[in-house]
């Protein structure tokens, strides 16, 4: 049957509606109110699964009204739906929760948007909504009275008939219709081949992968351009700039290169070869850069691979954000995954316009800037936060001229132990699998158009080019590759980038024979052209040796993965694929590996002087007035919105002290094993100062690099073991010889410092597109620096303690302007030893000035700094060092600008007005990252319960076993079962798969087998199918509610069991009735749910929580009224819940943990319960207390882990319930 399910959210939870209202009255000046549906248009289900589809999947009767159909209204009705063929999680989720209630259903789930206005809109009113609330990428208008099916006609592809005999006309007009990225030299090339060697025409997929594989996106064309004639100008540094190019032609001339052409690759990558560190792994495997790391663990000394990245999706994120932004996370983290390595660890770098402008000042054929910003953030965080990788420092840079095109860059670090990886050369025979998502329209063009200028068409006609991600998909790649076995099966992998099939497959040997009629696909009708060039996201290909196949399959099943042998090595150097049985590409290796063209270019370097800018007066109000400014103010509401504890592995929070107001440089992780521990861990950090670009960018590159390395040396890691990767990010440089000489610049400015610090590049990235019309990027090169360090060198960066003295280090700068190499390289090495040594309490790298640095270093812990120095405080200053210490012999080279109090706040003799100070820091970004909810939840105070739990009636257990499932979407369940396991007990974590009804069958069984023979379950975290549709663990709450599970749920119970959810297992917990209730309840409206955040965001943050209760076998061993810090990381964590639920509640000693302020009082001010939660609740327990749930991630809580927030420790609540079962324990 067809069904029709239309959801509006209850008053107290349509946050949506009243934000979007909100917009529209004041940004679009739309007088008029909002109120948006949810509808699904249901195909194929059957009768018998209406109501528990409606009740269980498509609503939720504590949150969601079911409307039988849409209110009567007099005014305007605007509908929208997702693109055809694009990735909806919402209806993938609702299909997959579908196939939970019969594993047989086959129903296919539509997903749109109603906004239902309580005005008549006028023709020009929703216009501008429309124009709005519909990014074309993305999104189209619906007609609710007609469905517009999919496009499942294939279209005739064929060769390119008369292609041979074109004449330069014919070739323009060829390029032009078929929107090529490849320049008109090669398409001769591809012609003269065709008609010499092959001596027929191409077919018209031949073109197309060709097009693909010679993208500037996939084969670096820009960077690989011969630059014939390199030009220095006369100018103020001139003498340097020639000095960095003999630098350049010495190295070559080293390593015998001198005979090669000159090129930006190889003024990138020269230093790397020159320098060669052996430390650096060398092989055909380039996704990452790689470097052998001695690792220390409870094992001893092991051998490991760290592996980093750095990736943009700037094409993408401008004309679609979310889409653009969420697969540059996934992007970056395929490369060294794709290199074997687990990837635990990231960072994300954005750029942006002016997001103060108002919406109807936005440029033709432009996206606002703040909702680039706005959504990009929601698009990077969602994938981050639900594959599970730590996301540990975010920052968002403002410059007028990423209005040309947005910046969009993450980068990320992987390990895996050395032993675990084979690099094998593909022989003939070899059998390739594509693992993972599957293939649809979406993506197509994704290379050719990100190697492309932004247009003003680029709005209405790109929307093939921008996929969805789809992050549980991805985490199943990693779980199977972080399998020891698996992975030496493997002896290469690519990862599936913006090329799809033809790149990601056709790269991984000469030659190959790919059948495209086996590539599993979204949806029937995609043509030849379309499967070979198609970007999936979540994909890999492997090559296997023959005799692995079938296991491999078979571990890919068991991860819920699809896995398709698609492809065989062949001894022809020929790319052959095969469709509907026929050759549709055949293509000489020799004629791709030519790459195209090679263009040629010239460079001209005009060195410019540095401007002079005049001190300005410092003042109480213009210290004020910094500290609101769009680059210096706190962005606490955007870097909470990434998941920054996921993995146990966080060494340093993004943001430290007491309030977390104190903005960490960089990433520190512990290298992350999936069994044992490590006290070794990866500093990543970044560098990049924009003002230096607009100078010039040999010093840019310079500030960039030294910046990268000053933040390394402040978190405790070392010069010598460092490594860089960079970025380039330029305007489309055509034939302009000064557009050249700019990068030019940039690369020797990067140069020059690499061969001072004897320390080289080992990788990067460039995006050579950042232009818009006549509108260019703010030309952009990001050094990333990467090492390994101990756990204990690690040095947190907010001020510690009042008394200390605060000190200045500059990186001196000559008459020039340019970095005085030799004298900063003395004063690192000088600091690093300090550091090292733990003579200092605290290093910041200067940012935006001394005074910005200042507020940022001593926010973190409430504390206060008297500056007295004849240092202009405003001055930039890039790539020096504020010094916290209590030496009393420091180095002559440090300047003492103060001291740390606890009472003045001064700078040179201006009194600072504390409060407003820290208030304007802390709400500069308000308008656009909310810091803090509005509105208030109920509260009321509770009497603690301090009562003595019945113990386990059972003999006693020697060993204890959890069982700990996970579902799609699950990102904590490693975490978990570390966390018991550290308290002594036996684990089975088991995954529930659903690709096919036997699959779902199996695994559900297993799980009540597991659950039959265990003591306790634990429900871990996550975002069970991406919290879709529209709801919180809705996966796991149906998956709990099948017969056999809830038997086997209520047998544990009976005998004692217990259970525990966190976070998502929470969720799941509350919609079950198994919290409050202890057993399964059908729920009402009236009962307690846990909703949307209040601040209606992601929530990372470390929270104070107070033991209310201890009515639980889980807190045993906790007096109430005791406070510990926990992380917290969800977007729907609100407990919402009437007086009268919470009074029996409070009665019955449920209420095991409330969020706190300093003082230890349970209180609901913003600032400290963070997500608006009724009566401060973070945790409950069932009237037993044997079911717990907690919204807090106690299993994140880790030995050295969080230094830079004081007071963390653990809350044994995994010990207590493993000693629940252990009488000898019990009684000690």
């Amino acid at each position: 049957m067809t069904l029709r399910c239309l959801i509006q959210k209850r008053k107290g939870f349509d946050h949506d509606s009243h934000a979007l209202s909100k917009t529209i009255q004041t940004q679009l000046k739309i007088h008029a109110s909002v109120r948006l549906i949810n509808g699904y248009d249901v195909e194929g289900l059957q009768a018998s699964l209406v109501d528990d589809a409606v009740s269980r999947i498509f609503s939720e009767a504590m949150v969601d009204e079911v409307l039988s159909e849409l209110p009567k209204t007099k005014g305007s009705l605007i509908v929208r739906e997702p693109l055809p063929g694009q990735y909806d999680q919402r209806s993938d989720a609702a299909m997959q929760c579908l196939k939970l209630l019969d594993g047989e259903c086959q129903a296919k789930v539509k997903t749109f948007d109603v906004a239902l206005f309580d005005e008549t809109l006028s023709d020009e009113e929703k216009k501008r909504f429309i124009h709005y609330w519909i990014n074309p990428i993305e999104m189209r208008l619906k007609d609710l009275d007609h469905d517009l099916p999919i496009d499942e006609e294939e279209s005739d592809e064929g060769e390119c008939i008369g292609f041979t005999t074109m004449n330069k006309n014919q070739i323009l007009n060829f390029l032009k219709q078929e929107k090529a990225a490849m320049s008109e030299l090669d398409l001769e090339l591809i012609q003269h081949h065709f008609k010499d060697v092959e001596k027929r025409n191409p077919t018209h997929t031949e073109f197309k992968v060709l097009d693909t594989y010679w993208s500037d996106h996939c084969r670096h064309t820009t960077f690989e351009t011969h630059i014939n004639e390199i030009i220095v100008e006369n100018g103020p540094y001139a003498q340097e700039l020639k000095e960095a190019l003999e630098c350049f032609h010495e190295y070559r001339r080293q390593i015998h290169r001198e005979d090669k052409p000159v090129t930006l690759m190889e003024m990138a990558t020269i230093a790397g070869r020159v320098m060669k560190d052996p430390r650096v792994e060398i092989s055909t495997e380039v996704n990452a850069c790689s470097v052998r790391v001695e690792v220390k663990t409870n094992e001893g000394i092991e051998d490991w691979l760290v592996q980093f990245k750095n990736e943009t999706h700037n094409h993408p994120t401008e004309i679609e954000p979310f889409g653009g932004a969420s697969t540059c996370i996934g992007g970056a983290i395929r490369d060294p995954l794709s290199g074997r390595a687990y990837v635990y660890q990231a960072m994300r770098i954005s750029g942006c316009g002016n997001v103060l402008e108002e919406l109807d000042e936005t440029l033709p054929d432009k996206l606002p800037q703040r909702v680039i910003a706005s959504k990009a953030t929601k698009g990077n965080s969602s994938y981050g936060n639900q594959i599970g990788v730590a996301t540990t420092h975010v920052k968002e840079i403002y410059h007028p001229r990423y209005t040309a095109k947005h910046l969009e860059l993450g980068a990320v670090v992987g390990a895996v132990k050395a032993s675990s990886v084979t690099r094998e050369t593909p022989q003939e025979g070899d059998i390739i699998v594509l693992l993972g998502g599957r293939t649809g329209r979406d993506g197509i063009g994704g290379a050719t158009g990100s190697s492309q200028a932004h247009t003003s068409q680029s709005l209405s006609t790109c929307a093939s080019e921008v996929q969805k991600g789809n992050a549980p998909e991805e985490r199943k790649i990693q779980r199977l590759f972080r399998n020891e076995t698996v992975s030496k099966w493997i002896k290469k992998c690519n990862d599936f980038g913006a090329g799809g099939v033809c790149v990601a497959i056709g790269e991984l040997a000469d030659g190959l024979t790919i059948d495209l009629d086996v590539i599993p696909t979204k949806y029937e009708g995609l043509n030849a052209t379309e499967l070979a060039i198609s970007e999936s996201q979540e994909r890999m290909a492997v090559v296997l040796d023959s005799k692995n196949v079938e296991s491999f399959m078979e571990a890919a099943r068991l991860e819920n993965l699809e896995a398709t042998i698609v492809a065989e090595v062949t001894k022809e150097n020929r790319l052959v694929m095969k469709h509907k049985g026929q050759p549709v590409v055949d293509l000489d290796r020799a004629l791709i590996d030519t790459n195209g063209v090679r263009q040629c270019a010239s460079a001209r370097l005009i060195p410019t002087r540095p401007s002079t800018i005049n001190e300005e007066i410092f003042t109480e109000d213009s210290a004020l007035k910094k500290l609101g400014a769009l680059n210096i103010t706190s962005q606490k509401g955007l870097v909470e919105q990434f998941d920054a504890s996921i993995g146990a592995k966080t060494v340093l929070f993004p943001l430290g002290g007491s309030t977390q107001l104190s903005p960490t440089q960089g990433s520190v992780q512990k290298i992350c094993m999936e069994n044992g521990e490590s006290d070794t861990v990866s500093i990543l950090t970044y560098g990049f100062i924009p003002e230096l670009s607009e100078e010039n960018m040999y010093l840019s590159a310079q500030g960039a690099v030294l910046e990268s390395i000053a933040k390394t040396i402040a978190l405790g890691g070392k010069v010598e073991d460092l490594f860089f990767s960079f970025q380039e990010y330029f305007p489309k440089l055509g034939k302009d010889p000064k557009k050249w000489g700019s990068v030019v610049q940039a690369l020797l400015g990067a140069l020059s410092v690499q061969d001072k610090f004897k320390r080289p590049a080992i990788g990067g990235k460039d995006s050579m597109s950042g232009s818009f019309k006549d509108m260019d990027v703010l030309e952009t090169l990001v050094s990333f620096a990467c090492t390994s360090a101990s756990v204990d060198a690690i040095v947190s960066q907010e001020a510690k303690k009042a008394g200390n003295a605060l000190y200045f280090v500059e990186a001196k700068r000559k008459d020039n302007g340019l970095f005085d190499l030799d004298a900063i390289l003395d004063e690192y090495l000088i600091v690093q030893q300090a550091v090292q040594n733990k003579e200092v309490a605290a290093v910041r790298v200067v940012e935006n000035g001394i005074f910005a640095s200042i507020c940022a270093m001593v926010f973190g812990n409430r504390l206060k700094a008297k500056i007295d120095t004849r240092l202009d405080l405003y001055a930039l200053r890039p790539a020096s060092f504020l010094i916290e210490s209590s030496m009393e012999n420091v180095p002559a080279s440090w300047i003492k600008v103060g001291t740390i109090t606890d009472n003045e706040f001064s700078f040179n003799q201006v009194n600072i007005d504390y409060e407003k100070a820290v208030e304007t820091y802390t709400l500069g970004l308000d308008f656009l990252y909310p810091v803090f909810q509005e509105g208030e939840a109920k509260f009321k105070a509770i009497l603690d319960t301090d009562e003595e739990v019945i113990g386990y009636r059972g003999p006693d257990v020697d060993e204890v076993r959890v069982m700990i499932p996970f579902f799609p979407g699950t990102n904590c369940e490693i975490d978990t079962k570390r966390a018991f396991e550290k308290a002594g007990a036996k684990v089975n974590v088991h995954g529930i798969r659903n690709l096919t009804p036997h699959d779902l069958t199996e695994s559900i069984d297993a799980f009540c087998t597991l659950l039959d023979a265990s003591h306790i379950l634990a429900l871990p975290g996550g975002f069970s199918a991406g919290d879709e549709p529209d709801g919180s663990a809705k996966f796991i709450v149906n998956v709990l509610r099948n017969d056999k599970v809830k038997k086997s749920v209520e047998g544990l119970l009976k005998r004692d069991g217990l259970i525990i959810g966190i976070c998502n297992g929470f969720q799941a917990l509350i919609k079950t009735g198994l919290i409050p209730y202890g057993e399964y309840r059908e729920l009402d409206a009236t009962d307690a749910t846990l909703a949307h955040n209040a601040i209606h965001r992601h929530i990372s943050a470390i929270v104070t929580t107070r033991i209310t209760s201890n009515k639980s076998p889980w807190l045993t061993s906790v007096r109430p009224g005791t406070c510990v810090q926990v992380p917290l990381s969800h977007g729907e964590g609100r407990l919402s819940v009437g007086e009268a639920q919470f009074d029996e509640w409070a009665r019955n000693g449920q209420i095991a943990f409330q969020y706190a302020d300093p003082a230890g009082n349970a209180t609901i001010d913003p600032r400290y319960n963070l997500n608006g939660s009724d009566y401060a609740i973070e945790g409950l327990v069932s009237p037993d207390g044997r079911i717990l749930g907690k919204m807090g991630h106690t299993e994140r809580v880790q030995d050295n882990l969080y230094k830079n927030i004081p007071g963390m420790k653990d809350l044994p609540i995994f010990q207590n319930g493993v000693d629940y079962f252990r009488k000898t324990r019990r009684n000690q």
